[in-house]
């Protein structure tokens, strides 16, 4: 059986973030072929359009992850009705140079935990805007607004029981998502139209 690789990016950089707790518990609810890897932002520098022809050795890693997956898993916090800067900017290096993003057909699932009670609707209506400019295909039901609240995780960092069935709802459509379009490569509409 191959492995799926699924690249994580996850919007918080605060250690004991909900959102990093909760993109390492959704991991386990994975199928067995899906193989999870979360991808590091915290060391990218600001994005800067003079750095495009020479980027950072940390983009130019991030990148390679980002195109050895067949799919992406965005897990994030809403900071200020959006989502958070060190997220955009990650999306911002591996979209560049202009022609060599790193994102386009990498279908995506986006979910993230907030203490409020419309968790982070808002940051992943920004982020479904951004992914489709940059071609990729987003998972659009079942919407995942998680509240941080007691028994999402249980003693072991596991997801409480409680929330297993609708996260275990959310993973298994997002594996499905990712499946379709390894079954369904995109072809070049210049080939095509020649």
């Amino acid at each position: 059986m191959s492995q799926t690789n699924i690249a994580v990016l996850v919007g918080s950089l605060r250690r004991e973030s909900f959102n990093r707790q909760l993109a390492a518990a959704l991991t386990k609810l994975g199928p067995a072929d899906f193989s999870f890897k979360v991808v590091d932002i915290g060391a990218l520098p600001l994005y800067n359009q003079d750095d495009d022809e020479h980027q950072a050795e940390s983009v130019l890693q991030m990148k390679v992850l980002i195109q050895a997956s067949q799919g992406l898993m965005f897990v994030t916090p809403e900071y200020n009705r959006s989502l958070p800067g060190v997220l955009k900017n990650a999306i911002d290096h591996a979209s560049r140079p202009h022609g060599k993003s790193a994102w386009a057909g990498k279908p995506a699932g986006m979910l993230g935990v907030s203490p409020g009670l419309l968790g982070t609707s808002l940051a992943q209506q920004h982020l479904r805007n951004i992914l489709a400019c940059l071609d990729v295909p987003t998972l659009c039901q079942p919407e995942a607004f998680v509240q941080a609240k007691e028994g999402l995780f249980d003693a072991h960092g596991g997801i409480g029981e409680a929330s297993r069935p609708f996260l275990q709802n959310w993973m298994d459509h997002y594996a499905a998502w990712v499946r379709l379009h390894q079954a369904t490569p995109v072809t070049d509409s210049a080939a095509v139209a020649g």
